[in-house]
């Protein structure tokens, strides 16, 4: 157990701080714990852990993705038009939406690697044309969402939130069976050393572009759950759920140098953020001084990720990697 902790010790941090956090937010909360609390607090964490998610895929391979929000949007956007009517056709809907999510994360990887392009160029080019057409689809908020296929992802099974058993199923049925897969080993050795990892043998260009693929995939069902949480599709959530899935992903321990932290830090990551801006609304802050403290909040987070590089004691080993 010990040597766990010890292997895995950015989780365990997370994990101690994230279960510290809701304690207290439990606590303080005006209405006291209570199933509707949780399921309304576990919602708008989950929508950030996949984006959390989605950019933990495109760090983790020493590369990044300011595309995530935008990929949110157009995929929210979409599920406005197709999730509603037959059973078949819902279903179709969501199997698109998840479809155009995973094609956005191919084209930046496509671009990224055969066009020998830097991560932040392409996905910061890509998110204003992801944006653009969310805004060819839903011009102004709207649409609807299948009210029934909403209630059942969004409330709670015998007092247990959904949000927190799909987060659950995530982990324990996608994230452990891919750790120890040939992609998911491969994802940290290109983020550790592509030089190392090609010697060996890795396919680096498509590990790379697998990993952005599935960046792609999780902000679509990030961009997904935000259509079940609110029933309508919004092209204008892109720019803060950018910066908030960086924010999430360093609070989790990973590293913005690639090759450290796991699906479960940026989930815990996520996590914690939402449960911070959830404590200041209750903290009597002011509504206007809420968005400074935040701002400052996320500065830090990313702050303290980049000052990873400070430890290096050669710093081109970072640069050579």
């Amino acid at each position: 157990m010990l040597e766990y902790m010890r292997a895995n010790r950015r989780e365990v941090v997370a994990g101690a701080v994230l279960i510290a956090l809701i304690t207290y937010y439990l606590a303080t909360h005006p209405s006291g714990p209570n199933t509707y609390v949780l399921t309304i607090w576990a919602n708008q964490c989950l929508i950030l852990a996949l984006a959390a998610a989605a950019q933990f895929f495109a760090v983790v391979v020493r590369g990044i993705d300011l595309s995530v929000g935008a990929v949110m949007a157009l995929a929210n956007t979409l599920a406005s038009h197709l999730l509603d009517g037959s059973a078949a056709s819902i279903a179709l809907g969501i199997g698109a939406v998840v479809l155009i999510g995973a094609a956005c994360g191919l084209i930046n990887g496509l671009l990224i690697v055969f066009g020998r392009l830097q991560a932040i160029v392409v996905t910061l080019a890509s998110a204003s044309v992801f944006v653009g057409l969310a805004l060819l689809l839903r011009p102004t908020p709207g649409g609807q969402i299948n009210y029934d296929l909403a209630d059942a992802m969004t409330l709670d099974v015998f007092g247990i939130p959904t949000a927190i058993i799909i987060t659950i199923v995530l982990v324990i049925c996608f994230w452990m069976p891919l750790r120890r897969t040939g992609l998911g080993l491969g994802i940290y050795a290109v983020g550790s050393s592509e030089q190392a990892a090609f010697q060996s043998g890795l396919n680096v260009n498509l590990i790379k572009i697998l990993s952005y693929t599935l960046a792609g995939v999780f902000a679509g069902l990030a961009g997904l759950y935000y259509g079940f949480v609110t029933t309508t599709g919004d092209a204008g959530i892109a720019a803060s759920f950018t910066l908030n899935s960086i924010a999430a992903a360093v609070l989790g321990g990973v590293l913005l140098r690639g090759g450290v932290g796991s699906l479960v830090g940026a989930f815990a990551g996520a996590f914690i953020l939402k449960t911070i801006a959830s404590l200041m609304f209750f903290s009597g802050i002011p509504s206007l001084a809420q968005p400074l403290f935040e701002g400052l909040i996320l500065a830090a987070a990313i702050a303290i990720g980049g000052a990873d590089v400070l430890r290096v004691r050669d710093k081109l080993e970072v640069f050579a990697r």
